[in-house]
C-alpha cells in the first residue's frame, strides 16, 4: 500500500498501467495525453510502463502510432517523431482482450511480468477502466481468475463514471467489484475533482480569515452552481438519451461541487477526513420524497430548435440517436437545502444544461444586503457582495463589492476584485486527468469519490427521477443557445433571487477586467 512508499516512490510512482479501452475516445483525448504530460514533467520516470487493452486488433506499432497521434492532437505538451518520443513509446504495449476469456487474462500476466522485469516495476498495477458500467464486474472477476491480482506490489482500480445508474445498480455494481478489491483499492474517477479550481476551495475557505467566518446562514443569502456546455448530445446521443442532464451531471460533478463549498472544516487534512465531511454534506441534503416537491424545486427542461452566434441548431429530438419523441431533460436545475446549523435555510441553486450561450463553470457565493436603513443605503441601491469562483473554462476568482465612483461625490458602483489563475499560469496548467492518474498512482483519495458519497448522491437523485418516471410529460422546453427555462428563473424569484451572469457578463456594469 501507499503507506509502505518511500517520498521518492510517492512522488515517482513505478507501475503497469492498464488502459482498458484502450481504442476508445476517452483514452485517446485525456489518458494518453495525461500520461505523456507526468512523464515530461518528471512525475513518471522510466520504470513505468502502460498496456493498453481493448477486443479490437492492433499491433504494437499501431497502437503506439494512436498514441503517437493522439498527444500530436490533445496534449498540452507537443512532441515530435525523435529519440525522445521512440524511447517514451517503447513504454507501451497493446493487449487484443475479450474481457469475457479467462486465458485471454492469462496470457496478459505473462505480458506484465516480462514488461515488470524490463522496466524493474515491482509489481505494482493500476487497472483503469473505461468502459461501460455493467462490464466492471466481469472485468473484477477475471482480473483475479486470470492472476493479474498476485504480484508482490499493490493493485488499484480506477473506474469511470456513470457508476450504475440508480441506487440498485450502483448497490449491486459495488457489491461485484468488493468480492476482489477492498474499497481502499476502488478509485472512482470525477474529473471536475482534479479541476484546479475545486480543489482550491478547500484553500480559499480555510486558509482566509476573512471568508470562514462568513460562511454561514447568518451571512451568505444564497449559494449558485452553474456549469453550462454550448455544445448539444455529439456523437454521445444514444448514452445521453438514457440518462439525461440529472445523472449525466447532477448525481456526480454538481453534487460533488456542493459538497466541497459546504463540507465543514476536517479534523485532519487527511483523505479519509476530508471525504467524511463531504458524506455528511450529502447525508444532510433535504431529500424530495414527493412528486409535488419535486415539482416546486426541480425544473426539467429540453432544448428546441434555436440558433447561437449567427448559426441555427437543432431540436435535441433531431439529434443523432435520440428518439424523435424522448422525454429526456437536457437541462435541469433544482433548489437545494443542507440541513446542518452552518447552512440552515440557506438555498443552493445548481444549473446545469446543455446548448446554452456560454461554455463555463462558475459557483456564486451571495452574501446578505446590507441594512437598507443605514445612511448609505437610504440613498443608494446597494448590490450584494459575491465571491465567484470560476472552474472552467477560464479559472479564477473574483469579489465584487460596492464603492464609491470615481470623481463622483457619493455614487456608489459595484466593483470587481479579479484573480485571473489561468492568466498567470497559461495553457500550461495541469489537466484534470493528469492530477487524478498521479493521485491515482501516488494512492492519494482525497479526490476520489467513496462508496458512500455514491450511495448518498444517487439516493437523493433517485427521488428526482422517480417523480419524473411517474409524470413523464411535465418537460418544459427552452430554444437552443439560450440560458434555459423561464422556469428556471421563477424558481429564483419566489425566493426573491436571481441568477447572476456568468463568466463575467455582469448586467451590473461591474468594473472587472475581462481576460480573452
Amino acid at each position: 500500500m501507499a503507506e509502505n512508499f518511500n517520498l521518492e516512490e510517492l512522488q515517482n510512482p513505478s507501475a503497469v498501467f492498464f488502459l482498458f479501452g484502450a481504442t476508445g475516445d476517452l483514452a485517446r483525448r485525456k489518458l494518453f495525453p495525461a500520461i505523456y504530460s507526468l512523464y515530461r514533467e518528471g512525475k513518471l520516470k522510466e520504470d513505468f510502463a502502460v498496456i493498453g487493452v481493448a477486443r479490437r486488433s492492433r499491433s504494437q506499432e499501431e497502437f503506439r502510432e494512436d498514441v503517437y497521434q493522439s498527444i500530436r492532437e490533445f496534449c498540452r505538451y507537443k512532441t515530435e517523431d525523435n529519440e525522445e518520443w521512440r524511447v517514451f513509446a517503447q513504454h507501451f504495449e497493446y493487449k487484443s482482450l475479450d474481457i469475457n476469456d479467462v486465458n485471454g487474462f492469462r496470457e496478459l500476466k505473462e505480458q506484465t511480468e516480462k514488461i515488470e522485469e524490463r522496466y524493474n516495476i515491482p509489481g505494482n498495477r493500476m487497472f483503469y477502466l473505461a468502459l461501460a458500467p455493467e462490464l466492471f464486474g466481469n472485468v473484477s472477476f477475471n482480473l483475479e481468475k486470470g492472476g493479474m491480482l498476485e504480484g508482490p506490489g499493490w493493485n488499484r482500480l480506477v473506474i469511470e463514471k456513470p457508476f450504475g445508474y440508480d441506487l440498485k445498480s450502483a448497490e449491486k455494481l459495488n457489491e461485484q467489484i468488493r468480492q476482489v478489491f477492498e474499497e481502499e483499492e476502488i478509485y472512482r474517477i470525477d474529473h471536475y475533482l482534479g479541476k484546479e479550481m475545486v480543489q482550491n476551495i478547500e484553500v480559499i475557505r480555510f486558509s482566509n480569515a476573512f471568508f470562514e467566518p462568513l460562511w454561514n446562514n447568518m451571512h451568505i443569502a444564497n449559494i449558485q452552481i452553474t456549469l453550462s456546455e454550448t455544445v448539444g448530445v455529439e456523437e454521445r446521443g444514444g448514452y445521453y438519451d438514457h440518462a439525461g442532464a440529472l445523472k449525466d451531471m447532477g448525481q456526480n460533478h454538481m453534487l460533488q461541487t456542493l459538497a466541497m463549498i459546504a463540507m465543514e472544516p476536517p479534523s485532519r487534512l487527511l483523505p479519509e477526513d476530508i471525504r467524511d465531511e463531504k458524506v455528511k454534506v450529502l447525508r444532510s441534503l433535504r431529500p424530495y420524497k414527493t412528486n409535488d416537491e419535486v415539482e416546486e424545486n426541480v425544473i426539467r427542461g429540453q432544448y428546441i430548435k434555436g440558433s447561437a452566434r449567427g448559426q441555427d441548431l437543432p431540436a435535441y429530438r433531431d439529434e443523432d440517436k435520440v428518439d424523435p419523441n424522448s422525454n429526456t431533460e437536457t437541462y435541469f436545475a433544482t433548489r437545494l437545502f443542507v440541513d446542518n446549523f452552518r447552512w440552515a435555510g440557506v438555498p443552493f441553486y445548481i444549473r446545469t444544461g446543455k446548448r446554452l450561450p456560454v461554455k463555463t463553470t462558475e459557483i456564486v457565493v451571495e452574501f446578505r444586503s446590507m441594512p437598507t436603513n443605514v445612511y448609505l443605503g437610504q440613498k443608494h441601491k446597494l448590490e450584494p457582495n459575491l465571491l465567484v469562483i470560476r472552474v472552467n473554462p477560464m479559472e479564477g476568482i473574483y469579489v465584487k463589492i460596492n464603492a464609491k465612483k470615481p470623481g463622483s461625490e457619493n455614487d456608489i458602483q459595484p466593483v470587481a476584485m479579479d484573480f485571473c489563475q489561468s492568466c498567470m499560469v497559461g495553457i500550461n496548467s495541469p489537466e484534470a486527468y493528469e492530477r487524478l492518474l498521479h493521485d491515482a498512482a501516488r494512492g492519494e483519495s482525497t479526490y476520489f469519490t467513496r462508496w458512500d458519497e455514491v450511495a448518498s448522491a444517487w439516493s437523493f437523485v433517485d427521488h428526482i427521477a422517480k417523480a419524473w418516471a411517474d409524470e413523464p410529460s411535465k418537460l418544459s422546453t427552452y430554444p437552443a443557445g439560450s440560458w434555459g427555462p423561464k422556469e428556471a428563473d421563477e424558481l429564483l424569484a419566489k425566493d426573491g433571487f436571481h441568477w447572476w451572469p456568468v463568466n463575467g457578463q455582469d448586467e451590473d456594469n461591474v468594473v472587472w477586467q475581462k481576460y480573452n
